[in-house]
């Protein structure tokens, strides 16, 4: 994805095409969680590239400089074979490296110019360009009526850029707010909240440009969980899960003159850590949806992230007189 840019430069060029969907994001990649086959995005897949007057241009920008172009993620030509193929409209092979037969595809005059529509090459996912997946997309570039999408496998769905927004949700670090911080009492409760203002919905739109396709993923922080790092010690709710308020807060600031009570989401440790801190795990859950494209929709799987807080808990100490 690439935030700033909605469409092909203005003198495209025939380089390597390994990146993934042009679009807007409001967060960058870094999403807590193992991959899931249902979010998992594809190794490669086809994009819209080229006006006709775009790679009539960038064809004679490689006849001019020499060297060779990329035709699709893995195929490199010299200029005289795209002029063949897009311009006097021989037959050239597709790269079928992964199919039991290799295809033939057919050729275009003076690169379409005049009609309405783009020339469509396939890409690989960054860092994917090994994988044994990333060779199914083996057809040269291809023409693509305006409007329209390619009745082809690989070719991009609401779902797909759905998969790939969920890939680079980037959620704000859990660090929640103690009272007392750090130093804790033995049988006094610890509370626990976090700030409205941090954990909002975050959002990430994935979009490709001149197809009219899109998906905006949503992650909804729903809960807090709470491990306090020892079986010595007890939770509040039981269940260490702290729900998120109304109003987007969780839990409830300590103010003077709560010492005594129960917090609503925090915990009370019984025994003293001496000397060694314990590890206060918190981890907020959040529930991803997307929606797109036609009105599509649905679920992703939740993502969880994690952080540590040492937690330095002493005996009240008392006065004997």
């Amino acid at each position: 994805m690439r935030p700033t840019q909605t469409g092909p430069p203005a003198t495209p060029r025939l380089r390597r095409p390994t990146r993934v969907p042009r679009g807007t994001a409001t967060a960058a990649p870094c999403w807590p969680r193992s991959p899931s086959p249902a979010s998992k995005p594809p190794v490669c897949w086809y994009e819209p590239v080229f006006t006709p007057e775009e790679l009539k241009a960038a064809v004679a920008d490689l006849k001019k400089n020499g060297g060779s172009g990329a035709v699709n993620a893995h195929e490199f030509w010299t200029s005289g074979i795209f002029v063949k193929h897009y311009e006097e409209g021989k037959e050239q092979d597709n790269f079928d490296l992964n199919s039991s037969k290799n295809t033939m595809a057919k050729g275009y005059k003076d690169y379409n110019t005049g009609k309405d529509g783009m020339f469509w090459r396939s890409v690989v996912r960054d860092g994917h360009e090994d994988d044994t997946e990333a060779w199914d997309c083996g057809r040269v570039m291809f023409w693509q009526d305006a409007g329209t999408i390619p009745d082809d496998p690989h070719a991009p769905t609401p779902e797909t850029l759905a998969a790939y927004a969920y890939d680079q949700i980037d959620v704000p670090k859990t660090e929640v707010e103690l009272k007392p911080q750090t130093n804790s009492k033995v049988n006094l409760p610890t509370w626990v909240w976090l700030d409205n203002g941090t954990f909002k919905d975050v959002k990430v739109r994935a979009e490709l440009p001149n197809t009219g396709l899109w998906a905006e993923t949503t992650a909804k922080p729903v809960a807090l969980h709470l491990e306090p790092g020892t079986a010595d010690a007890e939770t509040f709710p039981a269940s260490g899960d702290c729900e998120i308020n109304a109003d987007g807060s969780i839990g409830t600031p300590y103010t003077k003159g709560k010492a005594d009570q129960t917090p609503p989401c925090g915990i009370r440790y019984l025994r003293a850590s001496g000397g060694k801190p314990y590890q206060l795990k918190a981890s907020i859950t959040w529930k991803i949806s997307w929606e797109g494209t036609g009105g599509t929709q649905g679920d992703l799987p939740d993502g969880t992230f994690e952080t540590t807080q040492d937690m330095d808990v002493q005996e009240i100490q008392s006065i004997n007189r």
